[in-house]
């Protein structure tokens, strides 16, 4: 008489605990014994060669020129990973400049910049630091709007609103700081994408920690920032802002993404930094290109313009 058989409980790889959520971290499944046998003088050579090395676990070939394929993978779906996770599908994308600081900061800079040139009135360095300081500290209204719009959006995560809404930024201080603290203090989670510059710079302290990511490649950066966006929020900045303004306005204007709202907070100040009428008198964009986005000054109006009917495509 055949004894009963078991039937066979199909073990699930670490890959696979990972992609049904379950982080098992890949070398566990397989730990080292805590000592191994006395190696031979030629063995223990080779085992302790930097080519014995497993490739998962070797840096210094991983961040080999020839491996930017590679890094540019694990760049991306460490990220992606987490935010599918998490659940995270709809996003609005807020840029701006880390130089627009809570108006009490931008006060201390004033100050501390005008006690500098006090001791040398003639320093021309100093003066200019002043002048910039003052624009700096009229600026600083910004940073109450870009507040009052993360603590908007983050109030959609604990309504019955149809999309629920998640703040993503930069990460960095400035602007992104302070959309990243308005949806703090409502107690809605909000993601940061910092990066990795040649000055150290730290992600500031209001992103949800388990949505905080630091990323080697700008372009992996950018696609997330865009990847879920709902709407791209532009508040006044300096290079790094009108690159990812143009950027999106080149991918809107040339249809390689889906339609979405845009909005450049701050009329005066973005009339003045780029002349959209020039270029359109100039025959460089059309007219129907100066329409992709819109003005606006405060929180409800860029709430309004989010909320509001989506061009057809």
């Amino acid at each position: 008489m055949k004894k009963p058989t078991t039937p066979r409980v199909k073990r699930r790889s670490a890959c696979a605990a990972r992609a049904a959520g379950r982080h098992t971290p890949l070398r566990r499944a397989r730990a080292a014994p805590k000592s191994r046998p006395p190696l031979s003088a030629a063995v223990e050579q080779l085992v302790s060669s930097p080519t014995y090395r497993q490739a998962d676990e070797d840096l210094a070939f991983l961040q080999r020129p020839e491996m930017c394929g590679v890094r540019l993978q694990l760049d991306y779906w460490k990220t992606e990973e987490t935010l599918q996770r998490f659940g995270i599908s709809d996003t609005i994308v807020v840029y701006g400049s880390t130089r627009i600081v809570a108006p009490a900061d931008a006060r201390a800079r004033l100050a501390d910049a005008q006690h500098r040139l006090a001791a040398h009135p003639s320093d021309p360095e100093r003066r200019h630091a002043v002048r910039v300081a003052v624009r700096l500290l009229e600026r600083s209204q910004y940073y109450g709007v870009a507040r009052d719009l993360g603590r908007l959006v983050g109030e959609t995560a604990r309504s019955p609103h149809p999309r629920r809404l998640t703040i993503i930024t930069g990460g960095g201080p400035g602007i992104m700081e302070a959309a990243n603290r308005g949806a703090h203090e409502t107690g809605a989670l909000s993601i940061g994408l910092n990066i990795t510059l040649p000055r150290e710079q730290f992600p500031n302290p209001y992103v949800t920690p388990e949505l905080c990511f630091r990323f080697h490649y700008f372009a992996i950066r950018k696609l997330h920032l865009l990847e879920r966006a709902k709407a791209a929020v532009f508040f006044p900045g300096g290079y790094g802002t009108c690159d990812e303004l143009f950027e999106v306005l080149t991918l809107l204007q040339t249809r390689k993404i889906a339609p979405l709202p845009v909005v450049l907070v701050g009329r005066a100040f973005w009339r003045a930094a780029v002349d959209f009428a020039f270029l359109v008198d100039e025959g460089m964009i059309d007219p129907r290109d100066a329409e992709l986005f819109r003005f606006c000054e405060t929180a409800d109006e860029i709430r309004a313009a989010i909320d509001g009917p989506r061009r057809p495509a």
